[in-house]
């Protein structure tokens, strides 16, 4: 068996936009029957204690819990190990390694009024689907 594709979702804290996207990537996977072929990595350059409250709150109304997720560290080294690296527009990385990094610049979360995070929620899920579009298009081409 070949080794799966690995794609990273990072913000500073991963806590907000990093932990939907990486809840967005995990229903794709599931939906996608990709489970064997794609694996998601999530972390922080400098991790909060928990996820925000209003992440939380607006994930539940899509039946997603991430109340029970910890924001964790991301080290270059372990990015360096992806083939593709996501950032929501808080980081400056320098990967030595041929790894593809897209930067999506969205607005934190953190604080935000719920409206404001359901739209930032929705550009997600959108951006995550069409992620997975191109994977798709990639593992049939492999």
């Amino acid at each position: 068996m070949t080794e799966p594709l690995r794609v990273a979702f990072v913000c500073v804290q991963n806590a907000g936009r990093s932990q939907m996207s990486t809840a967005f990537a995990e229903r794709e996977i599931a939906e996608r029957d990709l489970t064997d072929r794609v694996e998601v990595v999530t972390g922080g350059t400098d991790p909060a204690d928990h996820v925000h409250a209003e992440v939380v709150e607006i994930m539940r109304e899509l039946d997603v819990d991430l109340s029970d997720r910890t924001p964790r560290a991301v080290s270059t080294a372990e990015l360096e190990t992806c083939d593709l690296v996501v950032t929501m527009g808080c980081s400056t990385l320098d990967l030595d390694a041929d790894v593809e990094v897209r930067d999506w610049a969205l607005t934190d979360p953190d604080g935000q009024d719920l409206d404001a995070v359901r739209e930032i929620r929705d550009d997600i899920g959108e951006r995550v689907a069409a992620v997975f579009d191109d994977i798709e298009a990639r593992l049939e081409t492999a």
